[in-house]
């Protein structure tokens, strides 16, 4: 399920979360049913935080955080999601100053938890494809024709962190100073570099073989 929130604003009419909606999903969908058993959903499911209907998706995964504002529904609604088992993947988002907004989001969602490096030894990165390395997926137009793969100064080395309840699962990861979405939508865009793409869909699947049998 994607997640919808209020936040900067994106292309034209979309908000933020939805710049890579739905094309993104559908073509991720269609790649985890061809290389994995799990029994997905083929079309994308938008939910906001605070629906009910929040707790029947056992994955989550929302992007363009860095200018999230969290009302007190949202913060509630993804509180009680996560601490009844659910799993949320973090994409998209560039830089200190997103970073540190996400994280004052966060901090008020899941209070005294810390947020981790996560080591390429952790079982995330080898439970499906072997990730050897983290690397850096641009958004399309970057990266090529000597464009840099980053988004600003400050966002130069992608990394990938994750939080963790009481008992040590891994609730959250959190994908920063990359940008896992766009390779997912533009994978059939022969100007998209498919290093690129090999490697955001190599990721997601881990996420979510990871998250629904973790």
């Amino acid at each position: 399920a994607y997640t919808g929130y209020r936040g900067r604003g994106g292309w034209g009419r979309r908000p933020s979360w939805a710049i890579d909606y739905p094309e993104a999903d559908h073509h991720f969908m269609t790649v985890l049913k061809r290389l994995t058993n799990l029994d997905g959903y083929d079309w994308d499911n938008a939910i906001r935080l605070e629906d009910p209907e929040l707790r029947r998706f056992p994955f989550l995964y929302a992007l363009e955080v860095g200018y999230m504002d969290l009302t007190e529904p949202e913060v509630r609604g993804l509180r009680d999601y996560l601490d009844a088992g659910g799993f949320l993947v973090i994409d998209d988002f560039w830089g200190m100053r997103e970073w540190d907004n996400f994280v004052y989001n966060m901090s008020r969602v899941l209070p005294g938890r810390e947020i981790e490096d996560l080591s390429l030894d952790h079982p995330l990165f080898n439970v499906f494809y072997d990730i050897t390395e983290v690397r850096q997926t641009p958004a399309i137009g970057r990266g090529v024709n000597g464009r840099p793969t980053w988004e600003s100064p400050d966002s130069k080395v992608p990394m990938v962190k994750g939080i963790h309840d009481d008992d040590g699962r891994l609730m959250v990861v959190i994908n920063w100073n990359t940008d896992l979405g766009d390779a997912w939508e533009h994978a059939e865009n022969p100007f998209y570099p498919l290093e690129y793409s090999t490697y955001a869909y190599q990721v997601g699947v881990n996420m979510v073989v990871y998250g629904m049998s973790h």
